[in-house]
Order: C-alpha cells, then sequence, then structure tokens
C-alpha cells in the first residue's frame, strides 16, 4: 500500500515529536513508531533537561562543563550555538503545556521560580525537571499537541524495513532518499511510505547490551537503515553507561537518576563505605564514564554484584516529593530509599555517536535528517553531559525544520516508487533462531565491549558478530519479515559498528576506555565508519 505525505518522521519521542509538529506548519506528516506513540527513550528519561535560566549561571559555564565532559572530541561551535540556543526552545515547551517543577509554591512553572537540579559534571544547578519523570511529562505534552494537529498521522505497531533511495531504484541523477518501507505489525503487510523528506528520530541502541536502562525499543535502527543507505555513522565506540541502574533480581532494568547524586546521594559499598573519592576528587558528582568506571573498578575488586546508593540523609517527605516514581518503585520492592540504601549497577543508557550530520541534522544523502539521539552532532563529544540529551533533541528538531522548510517546496514529489516485493520468501520455520541470535549478541556486547575492553575481546566480539551477520543476513532473504527479525538485523550491525569503531581508536577518551592504550592521543578525532567498508 502507498502512503504519500510532504515529509516523514521515524520515531516518537522528543526529537521526533518537536520536528513533526514543526514541520505540520509546511504540509501533511506522517510519525512512524514501533510500538505504542509514548514508547520512546524520552518517556523514561528522570533527570530533565540542561538549560542555562539561573542568574547564577551562565551560558559559558554550560559550554566549559559539556566541553570538559567531552573529553576534547566536541564540536565547540556547535555546543556554543546549541547551549545558547537553548533557552528559546524551554520557552516552546512551556508554551505548549510543559509543567516543570517550581520552587516557590511547590507546584508547576509558570507559577513560580524553576526548581533546578545539578548532576554529575554540572559546575551550578541548571537543570529543569518535572520532579522525576521529566521525559514523560514532556511527551505528554508533545503527544497532546501533536495529535491536535490535523496534518499529522501517527502510524502505530510500524516497523521501518530500509530506507528508499533513488539509487535502490534506479533513478537517473544524484541520490536521494525518498521514503521507507514499513512493516504493519499488526497485519504484517509492507507498506511504501513517500516523502520529500526523512527524518530519522529512532533513538539509540541500548538493547544492544545485556543490561541497559533502555526501553526494549532501542535496537538502533536508524544508524542501521541510514548506514545500509550509504550514509556515514561516527563515533559509535562511546556508549554511555548510566552509572546507576537497580540491582534486582526479580525487578526490569530501572534508572536510576542522577538527580539523586545531585541532591547529596553517595555511592558507598556493602559496609557503608564511600569509595567514589578514591577515583576523582568530583566522588559521586564526576562525569557518568568516570563514575561507571569506579563502580565497575569496585565490584570486580570486592567480587560484589552491585554497589549502593545511599540517600538516606534526607528525609522520608522530601525524598517522596523529589522522587515520587523512585521512591514509589523502590519501595514496591521493599526498599525504602529514605531508611536504606539503593543497590545498582551500571547498564548501557546512551549512544554519543550516530548518523553522521551537519549542524541543522542533514545527512549526506539528500532528503534524509537524523534528529536526537540517533544523530552525531559533535554536542556530546566522547561522553554526554547529564541532561544534554534533551536540550539536543529539541534544538536539532528546530534547525532541521527551518532548514527542511527552506527547501521542501523547491522538492518534486516522487509518485512512482515500487512497492515491497516478498518474491520467493516463507514464513520463518523456527524462531528460536532469532531468539538465540538475539541474546547471544546482548552477551557478547556486554562481555568484551563494555566499560573496559581490550584488543583481545573487541576481535573476538567482531569475529563473532560477523558469523551472526551472515546468518541473519541469509535468514532475512529467505523468510518473510517479521518485527522481531528486523530489530534482531538491526542490533547485529549496530553491535558490528560500534565494535569497528571501538577497535580503531588506539587510546581511552571518554567513555571508550581500553587497557590496551590507557593514554590520550595528542590530538582527538572522530571515527567514521563508511558504507563501503560493511
Amino acid at each position: 500500500m502507498l502512503q504519500q505525505y510532504d515529509s516523514l518522521v521515524l520515531g516518537s519521542g522528543v526529537a521526533g515529536l518537536t520536528l513533526a509538529l514543526k514541520l505540520a506548519r509546511l504540509g501533511t506528516v506522517a510519525v512512524i513508531t514501533k510500538k505504542n506513540r509514548a514508547e520512546s527513550n524520552t518517556n523514561y528519561a528522570q533527570g530533565g533537561i540542561a538549560c542555562v535560566t539561573s542568574a547564577e549561571d551562565s551560558v559559558a559555564l554550560h559550554v566549559q562543563d559539556t566541553l570538559v565532559a567531552g573529553a576534547g572530541l566536541c564540536r565547540e561551535e556547535v555546543v556554543r550555538s546549541y547551549v545558547a540556543e537553548a533557552p528559546a526552545r524551554i520557552r516552546e515547551l512551556i508554551g505548549i503545556g510543559v509543567r516543570f517543577s517550581a520552587r516557590s509554591n511547590g507546584g508547576a512553572a509558570p507559577g513560580g521560580e524553576l526548581d533546578l537540579g545539578r548532576e554529575g559534571g554540572h559546575s551550578k544547578r541548571r537543570i529543569l525537571h518535572a520532579k522525576d519523570m521529566t521525559g514523560r511529562e514532556v511527551e505528554r505534552a508533545l503527544l497532546r499537541a501533536v495529535e491536535r494537529h490535523p496534518d499529522v498521522t501517527i502510524f502505530e505497531d510500524a516497523t521501518a524495513i530500509d530506507l528508499i533511495t533513488s539509487a535502490k531504484v534506479g533513478r537517473p541523477g544524484p541520490n536521494r532518499c525518498l521514503g521507507v518501507y514499513v512493516l504493519d505489525n499488526r497485519t504484517n503487510r509492507v507498506d511504501t511510505f513517500v516523502a520529500k523528506v526523512t527524518a530519522l528520530a529512532t533513538g539509540g541502541c541500548g538493547k544492544c547490551y545485556l543490561y541497559t536502562t533502555n526501553p526494549d525499543i532501542a535496537t538502533g535502527d536508524g544508524v542501521a537503515m541510514a548506514f545500509r543507505a550509504g550514509v556515514s555513522v561516527a563515533n559509535m565506540e562511546f556508549i554511555q553507561f548510566h552509572p546507576t541502574c537497580l540491582y534486582h533480581p526479580f525487578a526490569k532494568s530501572f534508572l536510576v537518576s542522577e538527580a539523586l547524586r545531585g541532591e547529596g546521594a553517595v555511592l558507598v559499598d556493602a559496609a557503608g563505605r564511600e569509595f567514589a573519592t578514591k577515583y576523582d576528587p568530583r566522588g559521586s558528582l564526576a562525569p557518568r564514564d568516570v563514575v561507571a568506571r569506579a563502580i565497575d573498578a569496585e565490584m570486580k575488586r570486592s567480587g560484589a554484584p552491585c554497589v549502593y546508593l545511599d540517600i538516606t540523609r534526607n528525609g522520608e517527605p522530601f525524598l517522596r516529593e523529589r522522587f515520587p516514581n523512585i521512591f514509589g518503585y523502590c519501595e514496591s520492592l521493599g526498599i525504602n530509599i529514605a531508611r536504606q540504601p539503593i543497590p545498582v549497577v551500571p547498564a548501557a543508557h546512551y549512544q554519543c555517536g550516530g548518523v553522521l550530520v551537519n549542524p541543522s541534522g542533514a545527512t549526506a544523502l539528500a532528503g534524509l535528517y537524523a534528529v536526537g539521539e540517533v544523530a552525531c552532532t559533535g554536542l556530546h563529544g566522547a561522553n554526554r553531559l547529564a541532561s544534554n540529551s534533551l536540550l539536543e533533541a529539541l534544538v536539532l528538531a528546530h534547525r532541521s525544520a527551518v532548514a527542511i522548510g527552506d527547501s521542501l517546496g523547491a522538492i518534486r514529489a516522487e509518485v512512482n516508487v515500487p512497492e515491497w516485493e516478498e518474491g520467493e520468501a516463507s514464513d520463518p520455520d523456527e524462531l528460536v533462531i532469532v531468539t538465540h541470535n538475539w541474546k547471544e549478541i546482548r552477551q557478547i556486547m556486554w562481555d568484551y565491549v563494555g566499560i573496559v575492553r581490550t584488543d583481545k575481546r573487541l576481535e573476538r566480539a567482531g569475529r563473532r558478530l560477523e558469523i551472526l551477520l551472515r546468518e541473519i543476513h541469509e535468514y532475512y532473504w529467505n523468510f518473510k519479515v517479521t518485527s522481531d527479525l528486523l530489530e534482531l538485523r538491526n542490533l547485529a550491525l549496530v553491535s558490528w559498528l560500534i565494535v569497528q569503531s571501538a577497535m580503531r581508536r588506539k587510546e581511552s577518551r571518554g567513555l571508550h576506555y581500553t587497557l590496551n592504550y590507557p593514554g590520550l592521543l595528542p590530538a582527538a578525532r572522530d571515527t567514521l565508519v563508511d558504507r563501503g567498508e560493511g
């Protein structure tokens, strides 16, 4: 079935919804999302949005904190412009009804002075939040605005298969993106979506790892599709591990926000001894890569399965008010965080690299943009500063909308795009193959491509992933596509890209730490992987 729109957005997190809302002023927009429209990394974001709003803060300080965290690999002009533009984007969020927590009346801004949190790596309090459910509040307001717009159509339970390019379908002239093939998960029908402009807002790849704070949808789809379409990816070795994911034998992975450490929580061992200051003078408020490595080292030294986050110095009324989501979830598992420390371990959290884009989100493939976590803009460098992710998503979505608006009218709509052909593909015979390969990839990545790496581990991971890629490729062409198979295909490719990128970086910088090359090279350089190498 052919679907035609002016713009196509893949993903329904803050980047995708912000972009869709702005593009709707220019014409019709289709939003494609794998699960329900509210399922995204945004919805799970607890901490908040980093933005200069206080007289005690400044753009220069926020820029400096970002550059320090990025370990020399940030694009400074991108950092300065994004940080300076952030307050305008925050005002837009408030304008559509986002209720940030306020200080003066205990309610939600506007109506009081914004309550600003502090997180690791920040020199000032600058984190706007909605208690500890910021992502959910931003998602709520954006979804409401998008759903009310008559020119936006949301397609749920729809998994993108591959980008359609003019070269792929035999069109003469320069190569450009024409749209995407999409599997309707409810009917198993493949639809052809055609648009003047396609934007990837597909989020990250946390599910490449055995332990992650990400939802199940985070399988690196946008990076994989862009790479298969010939677009370069950059800096995929920089996978941020959040230091504090709840450790519990019967609970699904649950993020314990860095905002707790901003309010005085301290990392301790099983005996209650603080240990983070042994690794960095900033202790529990050091940047995430430093804290995650400190926890990893402490667990390896002691043999303990976890460490603990102690915020018992704060009273129960404050904790219930400031962190209702975390308090309630821990309490449901029998942990009263006002009386006992929280068992935590690091978990894969954020992809700092991604599809290579310019500061307005445009890729090297005409007609294709990337916004949010899927994109590599140069803001994060080798390590993302806490709560800069939603900032980037908002600013980049706005810039992309402006750039698309400048060119949309001159783009001729394609109509004669071939629809999906199954050929002689049959129904899958043994789905256990998909399940087994999925588990194996995530175990490989956790064991060999985690917080601390070595050449031997990376080589081992690379060899096994190449075998799995061949198996998955053969399976993909012989059987009809399913959402699980498509996610596995993307997961395997993105895992391979992470390994290839990590093997090329012969130094320890930011989130990439290798025992073979513990020092820094004199010059910081991006790691690029091009389609021809795959």
